[in-house]
């Protein structure tokens, strides 16, 4: 089974009045004036998904500042994961942010989640406006994905190279001190973590990020295969999931780089969906 669990999904009305969101959600105004970005509604995935030979994929809507933006999004996922249940996997999205959000941040969890939504994400650190190292302002969030026992997908980036848009600040130290805090937390970290991931061959990393995974969106953009190699190198290929970052990209694009990395097929199809099929429990 070939999953993608990292693909974007946004309601029609909002796509076809975008800018008017725009001048109230600055994160979602950088990210939507990109040259490389596109919207992509429910069906459009469906789409992409037969045509470039997947079984299914992970939707969300987009991580907005506001509680009430984040509720329409969801009841889009909502909606369309019941209308395509064979194709659609739903997270939800919310705003983390402390005294603020925290109480209906968790209320939003889990009314997503009676509504058969399987995790969070892919939120923002910086573009959400949350501190990673604040437990208190991230309690509602957490607390309540691991009462659910849900993963959580957490924006990340390397944080040298080229600049784009949606590229943050986001510090390794951050990142760590959250894992820290959340032993038992499911997390998911996009983009490869920002290449985190390459500290877990140290044996105090490897032992605390025992619940961390890592997606592969936005590849074909930053790295080249040898990735793959070192992750299998690092013993990791249980760990890494598929995620095409689409409309941005679609699934097709990653798999030249994948039959090129030189890893035995029994490791490209962990990658490819059996990991995502373990970590939320698809048969």
């Amino acid at each position: 089974m070939k999953i993608d669990t990292h693909v974007h999904v946004t309601p029609p009305d909002i796509i076809a009045d975008w800018k008017k969101y725009a001048e109230i959600e600055p994160y979602f105004s950088l990210i939507s004036h990109s040259k490389v970005n596109k919207f992509a509604a429910a069906e459009d995935v469906v789409s992409v998904l037969e045509k470039d030979g997947f079984d299914k994929a992970v939707i969300f809507g987009f991580g907005f500042n506001d509680i009430g933006l984040c509720r329409y999004v969801n009841d889009y996922v909502i909606e369309k994961t019941k209308q395509f249940p064979e194709k659609l996997i739903g997270f939800a999205v919310v705003p983390p942010g402390g005294v603020k959000h925290g109480e209906e941040t968790a209320k939003e969890i889990e009314r997503c989640f009676n509504n058969g939504l399987k995790g969070v994400g892919e939120l923002f650190p910086e573009g959400q406006s949350f501190n990673l190292v604040d437990e208190k302002e991230t309690s509602g969030l957490t607390g309540t994905c691991k009462e659910l026992g849900i993963p959580l997908l957490l924006h990340a980036n390397e944080t040298i190279g080229h600049y784009y848009p949606g590229k943050t600040n986001i510090q390794m130290q951050d990142l760590e001190k959250f894992i820290l805090n959340n032993p038992d937390l499911k997390i998911i970290l996009a983009h490869w973590g920002g290449g985190i991931f390459i500290y877990e061959t140290m044996k105090e990393i490897k032992a605390s990020f025992r619940n961390v995974y890592y997606d592969i969106a936005v590849t074909p953009y930053l790295f080249d295969e040898r990735i793959y190699r070192a992750a299998k190198a690092f013993g990791l290929c249980e760990k890494i999931l598929f995620g095409s970052d689409f409309p941005i990209l679609p699934p097709s694009r990653y798999i030249k780089g994948l039959e090129n990395s030189g890893l035995p097929q029994d490791d490209i199809n962990l990658i490819l969906g059996k990991n995502a099929q373990t970590l939320l429990g698809i048969m």
